[in-house]
Order: C-alpha cells, then sequence, then structure tokens
C-alpha cells in the first residue's frame, strides 16, 4: 500500500469529517453515525486515488526516509490544519442555511407562531413551527437546486488549491465570513419580505381597529387573522422564492471562493 496515499486519505477524511460533522445534509441528527463514517471514509479514499501523483501531496512534511510515513509531529499538525478547514468550510454551509432559520423565525414572531415550538429532530432542539419546517424545506431545496453537485464541485476545487498536508492561507477568511454574514440577514429578510409587508399591514389595520375599539380583545381576535394571512402569502410567496434560495446556497460558494484565492 502507499504510503503517500494512506497519508492522503487519512488528511482527507479529517477535513471531510469536520465537514460532514458540523454541517448539513449529514451533519443532522438523523444521519445515523455509523452513516457519517463510512461515507467519509468512503469520499476520502476515492478522493485520495484521484489526486495527481497522491504521494506528492504530503512531501513538504518531514519523514522517515525507509518507510517514506511522516514524522508524528508535523503529521499531527497537519491534521489540525485539515480539520479547521474543514470547520471552515462548515462554517460557510451552516450560514447558507441558516438563511431560512432567519426567515422563518421573522414570520414565526409576527404571525405568533413563536408562542408555540415542536420538537425538530433535525437539530434535537424545541423550534417554532415554521423554523422546523424550513430547516426541512433548506435541506429538500439543498438537493432539488442541485446543491450537493456544488457541494462535491467545492470540494474538488479545495483539493486543488490546498491538497491534503499543505498550508493554507488565514488572511482571506474574516471579510469573507462577514460578507455572507451580512448576506444571511439580508437573504433572510428577501426571503420572506411579502409576507412580513402583509402581516405588517395586518398589525396596522389591528391597531387601527383596537384603537376605535378599546373594549376588544386584540389578541385573541388577532392572532387567527394573522394565522391565515401570514399562510396564505407564504404559500402564495413560495413559488416564487426559488431565485433567494439559490443564492443562499451561492453565498457558501462565493465564500469558500474567496478562500481559495
Amino acid at each position: 500500500m502507499d504510503a503517500g496515499w494512506l497519508v492522503a486519505a487519512l488528511l482527507l477524511s479529517i477535513r471531510l469529517g469536520a465537514l460532514a460533522l458540523m454541517a448539513p445534509p449529514l451533519g443532522g441528527a438523523m444521519v445515523p453515525p455509523t452513516v457519517r463514517v463510512a461515507v467519509v471514509l468512503g469520499w476520502a479514499a476515492v478522493l485520495a486515488a484521484g489526486i495527481p501523483a497522491a504521494s506528492s501531496s504530503v512531501t513538504t512534511l518531514p519523514s522517515s526516509p525507509e518507510t517514506g510515513v511522516p514524522a508524528l509531529g508535523p503529521l499531527l499538525a497537519a491534521a489540525a490544519s485539515e480539520a479547521a478547514l474543514g470547520m471552515v468550510m462548515a462554517l460557510g454551509l451552516n450560514l447558507a442555511f441558516a438563511v431560512f432559520s432567519f426567515g422563518a423565525r421573522l414570520v414565526d414572531v409576527q404571525i405568533g407562531f413563536g408562542m408555540g415550538q415542536v420538537f425538530d429532530p433535525m437539530t434535537r432542539q424545541q423550534l417554532p413551527v415554521l423554523s422546523a419546517v424550513f430547516t426541512q424545506l433548506a435541506l429538500v431545496g439543498f438537493f432539488l437546486l442541485d446543491g450537493h453537485h456544488a457541494l462535491l464541485r467545492g470540494v474538488a476545487l479545495s483539493l486543488e488549491v490546498v491538497p491534503p498536508g499543505h498550508a493554507w492561507a488565514l488572511g482571506p477568511l474574516l471579510p469573507a465570513v462577514v460578507r455572507q454574514a451580512g448576506q444571511m440577514f439580508s437573504l433572510g429578510f428577501a426571503m420572506v419580505a411579502p409576507v412580513v409587508f402583509c402581516l405588517t399591514l395586518v398589525e396596522l389595520g389591528l391597531g387601527v381597529l383596537s384603537r376605535n375599539l378599546p373594549q376588544m380583545n386584540t389578541l385573541v381576535v388577532g392572532v387567527p387573522i394573522k394565522v391565515v394571512v401570514g399562510l396564505s402569502a407564504l404559500g402564495l410567496w413560495a413559488v416564487g422564492s426559488g431565485t433567494v434560495m439559490q443564492r443562499a446556497y451561492a453565498s457558501t460558494f462565493s465564500m469558500w471562493g474567496a478562500l481559495w484565492r
């Protein structure tokens, strides 16, 4: 067995393991750990075999002249670098999926669903109704819009720019993360902007009504109205939200592209 391929596969499994552990779609609690480990190991073995001159990807590490295996100290440093790179890539994916969570929370608060929560099996947390629905919608949209293919291309590009065992620049990271975090808020609001606008009009109408009829219980009357209007507007707007979803997923690969420069 080629020692260079083995070391490259080991370092790749650490990079891909950090990505799969911390980011959707493999990072969800519904995916068994055995499946994650099998996917990561198989993925790393195939990619390591497909890298041109895989042995040369670890030649920068001091190695034993007899076996060609890198020394323990440099190997651990390279493993830590690969884990950090995988976590940075996972951060880009998590910020893209946070667009859906942010948009759902805006609507949940305005409709009134924030008062009641349900158990989300993906995150194992208590979430408002629409937040749990949008979490599932984000995963479905990711596959429908070929996000998994873009994810594979992004991983392949990372191997071209930063082969296993090589150092990578941390300088472009902070501006890229700040830029994507800003896009998270803007895209999250754009995803539900028409719904928020309709609910704001309902709030204004209820405010005028309660001003003229102070004896009316606005909470009891207003919540059903906001639920009907909010869900109706959300159902109509869902047809045209594909562009915003594509931009949310594309923000991940824009952040990765800035990192690879």
